[in-house]
């Protein structure tokens, strides 16, 4: 449980939280590319969506999480629905793709007001909770070893800087790995540089939502939308609350805020065709490894993107696919050990430690029925419990 914030008087004004956008803000703002680049690249690639629709997206999602919840709250892509999307590029439309976006929306955004959210979070147990958490930082463990297995002369390079600098102010290991891995994959892939175009042209995304048709809808919401839900309720919405309340009791946020929030970004990044996006615990707890205290690190990656996607648009494929995959393995991983250690339970209670532990388990294989199996193995722990 969290400690009590202090009751303020009634009509007493409180001042918003302040953002930072010092050294360690910026060093934690691209914490979550692990995650980020290799989902856009794929729809960009292999779905043959435009990036400028999709960068923007997540760039003013982030802007405006940074200014509303004052904490570095991610926004990542939807994760169940990329994996369907690309798996099935050869059958699914980019229009079904931004159809799952909007039904998406529209889903999370009358779960969120209706309290319907809130209500689901309550009747799932915190042991639950903490096994989900827990098998999603094993997950990016496992994800970032895979990754790192590409390159693992410059996976344990990452890992050994990550290491030296951790608490470096004047050299931030985030910034550091970037350079050094980008400068690296420039080095071994010259053709990316020769190919890439820097220059300044401004440029607009298409408007989406007129070209999309019944049949995008009807495939974007059974196949892509509706498969998605468990995984969104547990990492993206619980999660996500659990984890900012953990790291920033000050700024504590609600289920029904973050699951808000989830519809009102994607009804809005649908419409520039933009992708199924989603909060993440993971990404909260990467940007904090690397030193985000504040809504700045959000928004200073955000605006990164909006000025990447309407100016710089050339340059968006050589910038995905420049650093390489084992450095970006390197931060998941390192991503992964901080959510598993800020999560694991502080008891030996085994009518404790076993739900969180199958629940684990099965959220390694999906965390919708990570969820079903936390939630029955702590009714019938606590029954043996009340049993005793």
């Amino acid at each position: 449980m969290h400690e009590k914030l202090p009751q303020i008087p009634t009509g007493a004004r409180t001042e918003p939280a302040p953002l930072r956008f010092d050294r360690a803000e910026w060093a934690a703002a691209f914490a979550d590319l692990g995650i980020f680049i290799p989902y856009v690249v794929a729809y960009v690639s292999v779905m043959k969506m435009d990036p400028v629709g999709i960068l923007l997206a997540f760039g003013l999602a982030l802007v405006a999480c940074g200014f509303v919840y004052r904490t570095p709250l991610p926004v990542q892509p939807m994760k169940a629905i990329g994996a369907v999307a690309v798996a099935q590029a050869a059958t699914l439309s980019a229009n079904a793709v931004v159809a799952a976006s909007v039904v998406s929306g529209a889903l999370w955004l009358v779960l969120g007001l209706s309290g319907a959210a809130s209500r689901l979070a309550r009747a799932i147990p915190r042991e639950a909770v903490l096994g989900v958490m827990l098998g999603l930082g094993i997950s990016f463990m496992l994800q970032g070893l895979r990754m790192m297995g590409s390159d693992w002369l410059a996976a344990v390079a990452a890992l050994i800087l990550a290491l030296v600098l951790r608490n470096s102010r004047p050299f931030p290991a985030m910034l550091v790995l970037l350079a050094g891995g980008l400068a690296y994959g420039v080095a071994r892939q010259p053709a990316l540089w020769d190919a890439a175009a820097f220059g300044f042209a401004l440029r607009l995304p298409s408007p989406a939502l007129g070209q999309l048709q019944w049949p995008d809808f009807v495939t974007g919401t059974l196949l892509l939308a509706l498969p998605q839900l468990p995984l969104t309720l547990g990492n993206a919405v619980i999660g996500t609350a659990e984890e900012n309340n953990r790291l920033f009791p000050d700024r504590e946020t609600s289920v029904r805020k973050v699951a808000v929030s989830t519809g009102v970004m994607n009804l809005a990044g649908g419409a520039i065709g933009g992708v199924p996006m989603c909060h993440g615990a993971g990404g909260m707890a990467a940007y904090a490894a690397f030193g985000a205290r504040s809504g700045g690190a959000p928004i200073i990656f955000g605006a990164t993107l909006v000025v990447l996607a309407l100016c710089f648009s050339g340059a968006i494929v050589f910038l995905l696919q420049a650093v390489p995959a084992a450095v970006l393995g390197a931060i998941l991983f390192l991503t992964g050990v901080r959510l598993t250690s800020g999560n694991a339970p502080r008891t030996r209670d085994w009518r404790v430690l076993l739900p969180v532990a199958l629940t684990a388990m099965a959220a390694l294989w999906n965390v919708g029925l990570g969820l079903v199996v936390g939630v029955v193995a702590s009714w019938m722990c606590r029954r043996s419990r009340t049993a005793s």
